[in-house]
């Protein structure tokens, strides 16, 4: 653990500003999370402080200090400060009581910092440190709960997640980042409580999610999620994969199965320069959802066997639904449903082969998820059986190698048909509409088929292909 009496652990601007309010005759403590990832041995970065001054006493106290000063939370007792490359922010000390109806505050000024700690969510996050004397305030045993390896409110869980019903998910996500767990207390407060969360924007859900998601640990927040029921609630097809064991054991354990492949997905993911740098979202989550789609397609076959036909489509219908729910932006909706879709495409190739023709469209259909979808589809054999796994292992590699063959040959990353938009109008004498899309979908279909034939020759197909499909109507 760092040693907190060691200035040299602090930010030297945390401590020349906490110099300022002793000057200027105020408390300042840096509070929560970069006290707690101190004692986890990891620089303060995001530096958050508390203090007894008022917003507009703030504002004096640093407006020579600081290089720029935002107000926009002064209502909530928050300043904003930036000073040089850092962005700060200073609270006034909080005292504050919530709508049961809603997670929204009513907030009002405190004069102690241990009753600003107090309201905190959890005591691993209620702990500060006095600047600049470097005394470690802890009242509430966030030290004692660190190393032990738990999460628990400062006071009783069910008053903390009743004042605010996110801190439920917030204490998933924690368990996550922190690979830790739960007090059964705050468990229990959990589960008697979840249904509170529905008071809770969609958007703040969401966030908390994305968060658990890209944690170190992301399984065990996951499965807190569902064993406390707030998945439920917030992400119900999670948990409806469990609905999935049966006791003839004619099939795998989804759920765990997809909390697995969500694993060894993110195990792929590549340092900040790579194809798919961590943590990512995208590629986790489609790990995660890619099998909701089984629940809805099982079907019982007469020789026993159970099948998901198309549960790779459903998955990618549902998958949209969901996040669209969670108000996830189009482009993240759009990236994990479709990676979703995609997950069964490469099943068959070792066996039957694939043409260069079909080689083309497995990368054309991925476009840019094409090194998530390599990630995803590797990710999603867990299978015990040695064999089975080393075969498809070495069937990846080898459609990897030809899509790598026919890309150094083809330029596959920017396929385009011989003849663009404006060509097709110009040798067709037609104008702008349907049929232009028509005859570049004709032509992007036989580049896909083919290889790139050259403009004469895909010129005289054109031709002979407007002859049979041009209205009679359009010129020819």
């Amino acid at each position: 653990m760092a040693n907190l009496l060691d200035s040299s652990a602090i930010n030297p601007v945390a401590l020349s500003l906490g110099e300022l309010f002793h000057s200027a005759g105020y408390e300042l403590a840096l509070v929560g999370g970069p006290v707690r990832d101190l004692f986890l041995g990891q620089r303060a970065t995001d530096l958050d402080f508390t203090t007894n001054a008022t917003p507009d006493e703030t504002l004096a106290v640093v407006q020579h200090w600081a290089d720029t000063t935002w107000e926009i939370g002064k209502e909530y007792g928050t300043i904003g400060i930036r000073k040089g490359n850092e962005m700060l922010e200073v609270t006034t000390y909080r005292a504050e009581a919530y709508d049961p109806d809603s997670r929204k505050p009513t907030v009002a000024f405190g004069t102690s910092l241990e009753d600003d700690l107090f309201r905190r969510d959890f005591t691993i996050n209620s702990m500060a440190l006095r600047l600049p004397s470097m005394e470690l305030v802890d009242p509430f045993g966030g030290i004692r709960d660190l190393n032990a390896g738990v999460i628990q409110t400062p006071g009783k869980a069910e008053d903390s997640f009743s004042d605010d019903p996110l801190r439920m998910m917030r204490a998933a996500r924690f368990a996550a980042r922190l690979d830790i767990d739960v007090a059964e207390d705050v468990f229990a407060a959990m589960k008697d409580m979840a249904g509170r969360i529905e008071i809770i924007s969609a958007e703040r859900v969401r966030d908390e999610l994305v968060k658990l998601i890209n944690a170190p640990a992301p399984v065990r927040g996951i499965n807190l999620l569902v064993d406390s029921g707030l998945a439920a609630y917030v992400l119900p097809e999670i948990p409806a994969l469990k609905l999935e064991v049966d006791e003839h054991h004619h099939h795998k354990d989804v759920y765990q199965h997809s909390l697995r492949v969500m694993e060894q997905a993110a195990a792929q993911e590549t340092g900040p320069d790579g194809e798919v740098p961590s943590p990512d979202f995208v590629l986790r989550f489609a790990a995660l959802m890619h099998d909701i789609g089984k629940p809805a397609t099982r079907k019982f076959e007469p020789n026993g066997s159970v099948s998901f036909l198309h549960h790779d489509v459903v998955g990618a219908k549902l998958t949209k639904k969901r996040m669209r729910a969670l108000r996830f932006d189009n482009d993240t909706i759009k990236a994990v449903a479709r990676l979703v879709e995609l997950h069964m495409r490469f099943y068959g190739y070792g066996d039957a082969g694939w043409t260069d023709s079909a080689v083309r469209r497995y990368v054309r259909d991925a476009g840019d998820l094409l090194e998530r979808l390599h990630r995803l589809t590797r990710a999603d054999v867990t299978t015990r059986n040695k064999r089975k796994a080393t075969r498809i292992a070495k069937a990846y590699d080898d459609l990897e190698r030809r899509i790598k063959e026919l890309a150094e040959q083809e330029e596959l990353d920017a396929m385009r048909p011989d003849l663009d938009g404006q060509q097709i109008m110009q040798i067709l004498g037609i104008s702008p509409g349907p049929m232009v899309g028509k005859a570049y979908k004709f032509l992007l279909d036989m580049r896909l088929d083919e290889g790139a034939v050259g403009e004469e020759e895909a010129t005289r197909r054109l031709k002979a292909w407007a002859a049979e499909n041009l209205p009679a109507s359009e010129p020819k």
